[in-house]
Protein backbone atom coordinates (compact mmCIF):
# COMPACT_ATOMS: atom_id res chain seq x y z
CA UNK A 1 0.00 0.00 0.00
CA UNK A 2 1.32 3.28 -0.78
CA UNK A 3 2.16 5.69 2.32
CA UNK A 4 3.01 9.46 2.79
CA UNK A 5 4.79 7.97 5.88
CA UNK A 6 7.96 8.55 6.68
CA UNK A 7 10.12 8.15 9.80
CA UNK A 8 11.51 11.20 11.61
CA UNK A 9 13.96 11.52 14.31
CA UNK A 10 13.02 12.39 17.60
CA UNK A 11 9.45 12.33 17.56
CA UNK A 12 7.30 14.83 19.53
CA UNK A 13 6.54 13.53 23.32
CA UNK A 14 3.07 15.66 23.00
CA UNK A 15 0.36 16.05 20.19
CA UNK A 16 0.74 19.37 18.11
CA UNK A 17 -1.99 21.16 20.24
CA UNK A 18 0.19 20.25 23.73
CA UNK A 19 3.75 21.20 22.06
CA UNK A 20 4.92 24.67 22.83
CA UNK A 21 7.53 24.62 20.53
CA UNK A 22 4.61 24.31 17.95
CA UNK A 23 2.57 26.71 19.77
CA UNK A 24 5.11 29.30 19.61
CA UNK A 25 5.43 28.97 15.99
CA UNK A 26 1.30 29.65 15.89
CA UNK A 27 1.48 32.42 17.96
CA UNK A 28 4.38 33.92 15.86
CA UNK A 29 2.10 33.06 12.51
CA UNK A 30 -0.78 34.33 14.14
CA UNK A 31 0.61 37.67 14.81
CA UNK A 32 2.19 38.16 11.55
CA UNK A 33 -1.11 37.28 9.85
CA UNK A 34 -2.79 39.73 11.97
CA UNK A 35 -0.39 42.17 10.94
CA UNK A 36 -0.72 41.16 7.22
CA UNK A 37 -4.78 41.69 7.25
CA UNK A 38 -4.36 44.80 9.21
CA UNK A 39 -1.87 46.20 6.85
CA UNK A 40 -4.78 45.30 3.86
CA UNK A 41 -6.68 47.58 5.76
CA UNK A 42 -4.73 50.64 6.39
CA UNK A 43 -3.31 50.00 2.35
CA UNK A 44 -7.38 49.98 1.67
CA UNK A 45 -8.23 53.05 3.29
CA UNK A 46 -5.40 54.88 2.38
CA UNK A 47 -5.71 54.42 -1.26
CA UNK A 48 -9.42 55.55 -0.78
CA UNK A 49 -8.72 58.71 1.43
CA UNK A 50 -6.09 59.47 -1.21
CA UNK A 51 -7.22 58.28 -5.19
CA UNK A 52 -10.07 57.75 -7.66
CA UNK A 53 -11.93 54.28 -7.63
CA UNK A 54 -9.21 53.38 -10.61
CA UNK A 55 -6.11 54.34 -8.39
CA UNK A 56 -7.80 52.15 -5.28
CA UNK A 57 -8.04 48.96 -7.55
CA UNK A 58 -4.17 49.61 -9.22
CA UNK A 59 -2.98 50.12 -5.55
CA UNK A 60 -4.65 47.11 -4.43
CA UNK A 61 -3.70 44.77 -7.03
CA UNK A 62 -0.04 46.12 -7.18
CA UNK A 63 0.80 43.38 -4.66
CA UNK A 64 -0.56 40.61 -6.63
CA UNK A 65 2.34 40.89 -9.56
CA UNK A 66 5.32 40.61 -7.57
CA UNK A 67 4.22 37.94 -5.73
CA UNK A 68 3.06 35.58 -8.29
CA UNK A 69 6.25 36.35 -10.62
CA UNK A 70 8.76 35.59 -7.90
CA UNK A 71 6.91 33.13 -5.80
CA UNK A 72 8.69 30.31 -7.46
CA UNK A 73 11.78 31.89 -6.72
CA UNK A 74 10.94 32.12 -3.23
CA UNK A 75 10.90 28.72 -2.97
CA UNK A 76 14.41 28.11 -4.10
CA UNK A 77 15.46 30.47 -1.33
CA UNK A 78 13.27 28.51 0.86
CA UNK A 79 14.84 25.52 0.00
CA UNK A 80 18.66 26.89 -0.18
CA UNK A 81 18.88 28.84 3.22
CA UNK A 82 17.16 28.21 7.10
CA UNK A 83 13.92 28.67 6.61
CA UNK A 84 13.51 29.77 9.99
CA UNK A 85 15.74 32.80 8.71
CA UNK A 86 13.83 33.55 5.56
CA UNK A 87 11.33 34.08 8.03
CA UNK A 88 12.84 36.10 10.43
CA UNK A 89 14.18 38.55 7.51
CA UNK A 90 10.46 38.72 5.81
CA UNK A 91 8.98 39.56 9.03
CA UNK A 92 12.01 42.23 9.72
CA UNK A 93 11.83 43.44 6.43
CA UNK A 94 7.56 44.58 6.62
CA UNK A 95 8.00 45.66 9.84
CA UNK A 96 10.64 48.46 9.32
CA UNK A 97 8.62 48.69 5.66
CA UNK A 98 5.14 49.62 7.64
CA UNK A 99 6.79 52.09 10.76
CA UNK A 100 8.37 53.84 7.85
CA UNK A 101 5.88 54.28 5.74
CA UNK A 102 3.78 54.77 9.72
CA UNK A 103 5.73 57.65 10.12
CA UNK A 104 5.84 59.16 6.11
CA UNK A 105 1.67 59.19 6.41
CA UNK A 106 1.94 60.76 9.79
CA UNK A 107 3.76 63.88 8.28
CA UNK A 108 1.73 64.01 4.71
CA UNK A 109 -0.90 62.77 3.15
CA UNK A 110 -0.25 59.28 1.72
CA UNK A 111 0.86 60.17 -2.37
CA UNK A 112 -0.46 57.27 -4.81
CA UNK A 113 3.40 56.86 -5.73
CA UNK A 114 4.44 55.64 -2.21
CA UNK A 115 0.89 53.94 -1.44
CA UNK A 116 1.71 51.77 -5.10
CA UNK A 117 5.95 51.44 -3.78
CA UNK A 118 4.74 49.81 -0.40
CA UNK A 119 1.96 47.21 -2.22
CA UNK A 120 4.95 46.11 -4.49
CA UNK A 121 7.64 45.84 -1.83
CA UNK A 122 5.21 44.12 0.14
CA UNK A 123 3.89 41.50 -2.20
CA UNK A 124 7.89 40.81 -3.41
CA UNK A 125 8.30 40.25 0.78
CA UNK A 126 5.53 37.82 0.69
CA UNK A 127 6.76 35.84 -2.10
CA UNK A 128 9.73 34.63 0.37
CA UNK A 129 7.62 34.43 3.36
CA UNK A 130 5.27 32.13 1.74
CA UNK A 131 7.21 29.26 0.47
CA UNK A 132 9.03 29.66 3.69
CA UNK A 133 5.84 29.00 6.15
CA UNK A 134 4.97 25.91 4.24
CA UNK A 135 8.17 24.40 4.83
CA UNK A 136 9.04 24.91 7.93
CA UNK A 137 6.28 22.79 9.58
CA UNK A 138 7.99 19.00 9.11
CA UNK A 139 10.95 20.99 10.70
CA UNK A 140 9.13 21.48 13.90
CA UNK A 141 7.06 18.54 14.29
CA UNK A 142 6.91 14.96 14.20
CA UNK A 143 5.27 13.98 10.41
CA UNK A 144 2.17 12.46 12.46
CA UNK A 145 1.86 15.49 13.59
CA UNK A 146 1.00 17.36 10.32
CA UNK A 147 -2.10 17.55 10.13
CA UNK A 148 -3.19 18.52 13.31
CA UNK A 149 -1.01 21.57 12.84
CA UNK A 150 -2.71 22.21 9.56
CA UNK A 151 -5.49 22.49 11.12
CA UNK A 152 -4.55 24.50 13.64
CA UNK A 153 -2.48 27.04 11.00
CA UNK A 154 -6.51 27.28 9.09
CA UNK A 155 -7.94 28.16 12.80
CA UNK A 156 -5.18 30.54 13.14
CA UNK A 157 -6.23 32.09 9.51
CA UNK A 158 -10.18 31.77 10.52
CA UNK A 159 -9.36 33.83 13.98
CA UNK A 160 -7.05 36.62 11.79
CA UNK A 161 -10.14 37.17 9.62
CA UNK A 162 -12.23 37.59 12.21
CA UNK A 163 -9.91 40.19 14.61
CA UNK A 164 -8.27 41.81 11.76
CA UNK A 165 -10.93 43.86 10.27
CA UNK A 166 -11.73 45.44 13.26
CA UNK A 167 -8.71 46.01 14.92
CA UNK A 168 -7.82 47.86 11.62
CA UNK A 169 -11.27 49.92 11.54
CA UNK A 170 -10.21 50.91 15.27
CA UNK A 171 -6.58 51.83 14.83
CA UNK A 172 -8.21 54.13 11.05
CA UNK A 173 -10.68 55.48 13.30
CA UNK A 174 -8.42 56.77 16.75
CA UNK A 175 -5.37 57.44 14.74
CA UNK A 176 -5.90 57.42 10.78
CA UNK A 177 -3.75 55.49 8.37
CA UNK A 178 -0.53 56.09 10.42
CA UNK A 179 -1.57 54.52 13.39
CA UNK A 180 -3.38 51.70 11.27
CA UNK A 181 0.28 51.13 9.47
CA UNK A 182 2.00 51.18 13.21
CA UNK A 183 -0.11 48.33 14.49
CA UNK A 184 0.32 46.19 11.77
CA UNK A 185 4.05 47.15 11.76
CA UNK A 186 4.41 46.08 15.60
CA UNK A 187 2.58 42.42 14.86
CA UNK A 188 5.26 41.82 12.83
CA UNK A 189 7.80 42.80 15.45
CA UNK A 190 5.89 40.73 17.93
CA UNK A 191 6.48 37.83 15.82
CA UNK A 192 10.03 37.94 15.56
CA UNK A 193 11.14 37.34 19.41
CA UNK A 194 8.78 33.95 19.00
CA UNK A 195 9.85 32.60 15.86
CA UNK A 196 13.28 33.35 17.76
CA UNK A 197 12.19 30.94 20.13
CA UNK A 198 10.85 28.07 17.77
CA UNK A 199 13.31 24.96 17.64
CA UNK A 200 13.77 23.63 14.49
CA UNK A 201 14.27 19.50 14.67
CA UNK A 202 16.22 17.35 12.43
CA UNK A 203 14.57 16.13 9.46
CA UNK A 204 15.64 12.51 8.06
CA UNK A 205 15.10 12.62 3.74
CA UNK A 206 13.50 9.59 2.13
CA UNK A 207 15.72 7.33 0.18
CA UNK A 208 16.35 9.51 -3.37
CA UNK A 209 18.91 11.10 -4.89
CA UNK A 210 20.17 14.37 -2.81
CA UNK A 211 19.79 17.41 -5.51
CA UNK A 212 23.01 18.84 -6.78
CA UNK A 213 23.76 22.20 -5.83
CA UNK A 214 23.23 24.36 -8.99
CA UNK A 215 22.18 27.81 -10.18
CA UNK A 216 18.99 29.51 -8.98
CA UNK A 217 17.57 29.03 -12.55
CA UNK A 218 18.65 25.00 -12.60
CA UNK A 219 17.14 24.58 -8.73
CA UNK A 220 14.11 25.94 -10.06
CA UNK A 221 13.40 23.74 -12.72
CA UNK A 222 14.97 20.92 -10.71
CA UNK A 223 12.14 21.48 -8.20
CA UNK A 224 9.64 21.46 -11.21
CA UNK A 225 10.33 17.84 -12.40
CA UNK A 226 10.84 16.63 -8.53
CA UNK A 227 6.54 17.71 -8.59
CA UNK A 228 5.89 16.45 -11.95
CA UNK A 229 7.73 13.12 -11.48
CA UNK A 230 6.54 12.42 -7.78
CA UNK A 231 3.90 9.57 -7.90
CA UNK A 232 2.04 11.33 -5.18
CA UNK A 233 2.74 15.09 -5.04
CA UNK A 234 2.43 15.26 -8.91
CA UNK A 235 -1.04 14.46 -8.71
CA UNK A 236 -1.85 15.98 -5.52
CA UNK A 237 -0.61 19.50 -7.09
CA UNK A 238 -2.63 18.97 -9.92
CA UNK A 239 -5.76 18.14 -8.36
CA UNK A 240 -5.25 21.43 -6.37
CA UNK A 241 -4.81 23.62 -9.49
CA UNK A 242 -7.79 22.22 -11.12
CA UNK A 243 -10.03 22.96 -7.88
CA UNK A 244 -8.85 26.05 -7.55
CA UNK A 245 -9.44 26.80 -11.10
CA UNK A 246 -13.02 25.64 -11.13
CA UNK A 247 -13.91 26.91 -7.39
CA UNK A 248 -12.45 30.27 -6.67
CA UNK A 249 -13.63 32.39 -9.23
CA UNK A 250 -17.08 30.75 -8.70
CA UNK A 251 -16.94 31.19 -5.10
CA UNK A 252 -15.61 34.97 -5.18
CA UNK A 253 -17.00 36.72 -8.19
CA UNK A 254 -19.84 34.15 -9.23
CA UNK A 255 -21.14 34.18 -5.55
CA UNK A 256 -22.25 38.46 -5.61
CA UNK A 257 -23.40 38.18 -8.98
CA UNK A 258 -25.82 35.26 -7.89
CA UNK A 259 -26.82 37.35 -4.95
CA UNK A 260 -27.75 39.88 -7.27
CA UNK A 261 -29.80 38.20 -9.18
CA UNK A 262 -31.48 36.14 -6.37
CA UNK A 263 -32.20 39.10 -4.82
CA UNK A 264 -31.05 38.59 -1.24
CA UNK A 265 -29.60 41.89 -0.59
CA UNK A 266 -26.11 42.38 1.17
CA UNK A 267 -27.54 40.21 4.44
CA UNK A 268 -27.94 37.40 2.30
CA UNK A 269 -24.30 37.56 0.81
CA UNK A 270 -23.25 38.12 4.40
CA UNK A 271 -25.05 34.55 5.01
CA UNK A 272 -23.85 32.94 2.43
CA UNK A 273 -19.99 34.10 3.53
CA UNK A 274 -20.55 33.28 7.01
CA UNK A 275 -21.79 30.03 6.20
CA UNK A 276 -18.61 28.49 3.99
CA UNK A 277 -16.52 30.47 6.71
CA UNK A 278 -18.66 27.98 9.45
CA UNK A 279 -17.92 25.18 6.72
CA UNK A 280 -14.03 25.84 6.46
CA UNK A 281 -13.76 26.63 10.40
CA UNK A 282 -15.06 23.08 11.25
CA UNK A 283 -13.36 21.61 8.64
CA UNK A 284 -10.05 22.86 10.65
CA UNK A 285 -11.39 21.96 14.09
CA UNK A 286 -11.82 18.45 12.79
CA UNK A 287 -8.18 18.43 11.82
CA UNK A 288 -6.82 19.47 14.61
CA UNK A 289 -8.54 17.71 16.94
CA UNK A 290 -8.65 14.22 15.21
CA UNK A 291 -4.73 14.67 13.90
CA UNK A 292 -5.38 11.86 11.32
CA UNK A 293 -7.71 10.89 9.12
CA UNK A 294 -7.75 7.18 8.21
CA UNK A 295 -7.48 6.08 4.24
CA UNK A 296 -6.71 9.87 3.71
CA UNK A 297 -6.04 9.69 -0.10
CA UNK A 298 -9.82 8.24 -0.30
CA UNK A 299 -11.12 11.25 2.04
CA UNK A 300 -9.55 13.44 0.53
CA UNK A 301 -11.46 12.64 -3.03
CA UNK A 302 -14.98 12.51 -1.11
CA UNK A 303 -14.57 15.85 0.21
CA UNK A 304 -13.58 17.75 -2.76
CA UNK A 305 -16.18 15.82 -4.87
CA UNK A 306 -18.57 17.13 -1.40
CA UNK A 307 -17.41 20.58 -2.15
CA UNK A 308 -17.55 20.66 -5.83
CA UNK A 309 -20.87 19.04 -5.98
CA UNK A 310 -21.99 21.98 -3.14
CA UNK A 311 -20.50 24.25 -5.27
CA UNK A 312 -22.69 23.69 -8.38
CA UNK A 313 -25.76 23.53 -6.44
CA UNK A 314 -26.02 26.38 -5.09
CA UNK A 315 -27.05 28.05 -8.51
CA UNK A 316 -29.90 25.82 -8.51
CA UNK A 317 -32.02 26.31 -5.42
CA UNK A 318 -34.40 29.44 -4.70
CA UNK A 319 -34.71 30.10 -1.17
CA UNK A 320 -31.67 31.03 1.06
CA UNK A 321 -30.85 29.30 4.00
CA UNK A 322 -30.26 26.05 1.46
CA UNK A 323 -27.98 28.23 -0.09
CA UNK A 324 -26.14 28.88 3.04
CA UNK A 325 -26.38 25.14 4.08
CA UNK A 326 -24.26 24.32 0.73
CA UNK A 327 -22.00 27.27 1.22
CA UNK A 328 -21.14 25.47 4.61
CA UNK A 329 -20.84 22.25 2.91
CA UNK A 330 -18.72 23.85 0.20
CA UNK A 331 -16.36 25.40 3.06
CA UNK A 332 -16.27 22.14 4.95
CA UNK A 333 -15.65 20.06 1.91
CA UNK A 334 -12.65 22.69 0.50
CA UNK A 335 -11.22 22.87 3.78
CA UNK A 336 -11.13 18.86 4.73
CA UNK A 337 -9.44 18.43 1.06
CA UNK A 338 -7.20 21.70 1.69
CA UNK A 339 -5.67 20.45 5.33
CA UNK A 340 -5.25 16.69 3.59
CA UNK A 341 -3.82 17.80 0.10
CA UNK A 342 -1.25 19.97 2.45
CA UNK A 343 -0.30 17.18 5.05
CA UNK A 344 0.05 14.74 2.59
CA UNK A 345 2.80 16.68 0.55
CA UNK A 346 4.54 17.73 3.42
CA UNK A 347 4.56 14.61 4.77
CA UNK A 348 5.75 12.60 1.91
CA UNK A 349 8.20 15.24 -0.07
CA UNK A 350 11.86 15.52 0.30
CA UNK A 351 12.81 18.56 3.02
CA UNK A 352 14.80 19.79 0.21
CA UNK A 353 12.55 20.26 -2.31
CA UNK A 354 9.72 21.58 0.28
CA UNK A 355 9.86 24.90 -0.51
CA UNK A 356 9.49 25.25 -4.09
CA UNK A 357 6.81 22.82 -3.25
CA UNK A 358 4.90 25.19 -1.55
CA UNK A 359 5.50 27.60 -3.95
CA UNK A 360 4.00 26.33 -7.03
CA UNK A 361 1.23 24.88 -4.26
CA UNK A 362 0.93 28.72 -3.54
CA UNK A 363 0.72 30.06 -6.82
CA UNK A 364 -1.91 28.24 -7.83
CA UNK A 365 -4.05 30.27 -5.76
CA UNK A 366 -2.59 33.74 -6.33
CA UNK A 367 -1.44 33.17 -9.77
CA UNK A 368 -3.53 30.77 -11.32
CA UNK A 369 -6.84 31.07 -9.50
CA UNK A 370 -7.14 34.85 -10.19
CA UNK A 371 -7.26 34.44 -13.81
CA UNK A 372 -11.37 33.03 -13.57
CA UNK A 373 -12.56 35.91 -11.93
CA UNK A 374 -12.85 37.74 -15.70
CA UNK A 375 -14.06 34.43 -17.49
CA UNK A 376 -16.75 34.02 -14.44
CA UNK A 377 -17.98 37.61 -14.54
CA UNK A 378 -18.42 37.33 -18.22
CA UNK A 379 -19.64 33.54 -18.21
CA UNK A 380 -22.84 34.98 -16.03
CA UNK A 381 -23.46 38.04 -17.99
CA UNK A 382 -24.21 35.98 -20.97
CA UNK A 383 -25.66 32.53 -19.75
CA UNK A 384 -26.71 33.28 -16.06
CA UNK A 385 -25.41 31.96 -12.89
CA UNK A 386 -26.62 28.79 -13.07
CA UNK A 387 -25.20 27.04 -15.80
CA UNK A 388 -21.94 28.70 -14.63
CA UNK A 389 -22.30 27.23 -11.32
CA UNK A 390 -22.97 24.10 -12.70
CA UNK A 391 -20.05 23.88 -14.96
CA UNK A 392 -17.44 24.90 -12.72
CA UNK A 393 -18.58 22.47 -10.53
CA UNK A 394 -18.17 19.65 -12.90
CA UNK A 395 -14.68 21.61 -13.87
CA UNK A 396 -13.64 21.23 -10.26
CA UNK A 397 -14.68 17.72 -10.04
CA UNK A 398 -11.89 16.83 -12.73
CA UNK A 399 -9.54 17.56 -10.12
CA UNK A 400 -11.31 14.27 -8.25
CA UNK A 401 -10.67 12.43 -11.70
CA UNK A 402 -7.01 13.35 -11.80
CA UNK A 403 -6.50 12.14 -7.69
CA UNK A 404 -8.64 9.30 -8.22
CA UNK A 405 -6.97 8.06 -11.04
CA UNK A 406 -3.64 7.74 -9.42
CA UNK A 407 -2.68 4.71 -7.09
CA UNK A 408 -0.84 6.44 -4.75
CA UNK A 409 -3.33 9.23 -3.93
CA UNK A 410 -6.18 6.40 -3.62
CA UNK A 411 -4.32 4.61 -1.12
CA UNK A 412 -2.17 7.47 0.50
CA UNK A 413 -2.12 6.94 4.67
CA UNK A 414 -0.91 10.09 6.66
CA UNK A 415 1.70 9.03 9.81
CA UNK A 416 0.47 6.61 12.45
CA UNK A 417 1.30 8.21 16.03
CA UNK A 418 4.41 7.19 17.96
CA UNK A 419 3.70 4.69 19.84
CA UNK A 420 2.64 5.57 23.57
CA UNK A 421 1.97 9.23 22.52
CA UNK A 422 -1.11 10.76 23.88
CA UNK A 423 -4.06 11.68 21.33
Amino acid sequence: MATAERALPGHATVPAHRDGNVLRWLAAYTASLVGDNVYFVALAWSAQKSAGPAEVGLIMAAGALPRALLMLGGGVVADRFDVRRVLLGSDALRCVLLLSVAAAVALTAPALWLLVAVALVFGAVDALFVPAIGALPPRITSADQLTRVTGMRSLSMRLGQIVSPPLGGLAMGLGGPAAAFTVAGLLFALSLPLLLSVRIRPVEAPPETPPEPGTAWKDLLDGLRYIRRHRLIGPLVAAGAVCELGLTGTLNVGMVLLNAERGWGASGYGWIVGGFGAGAAASAALLALLGRLPRAGLVLCGTLLMGCAGAAAIALVPVLWIAVVLAAVVGLGAGVFGGLNSALIQTAANPAYLGRVTSVLMLTMVGLAPLSYPLVGAAIGVWGSAPVFVGCGAFGSLGVAIALASGAVRHAELPRPAPGKAA
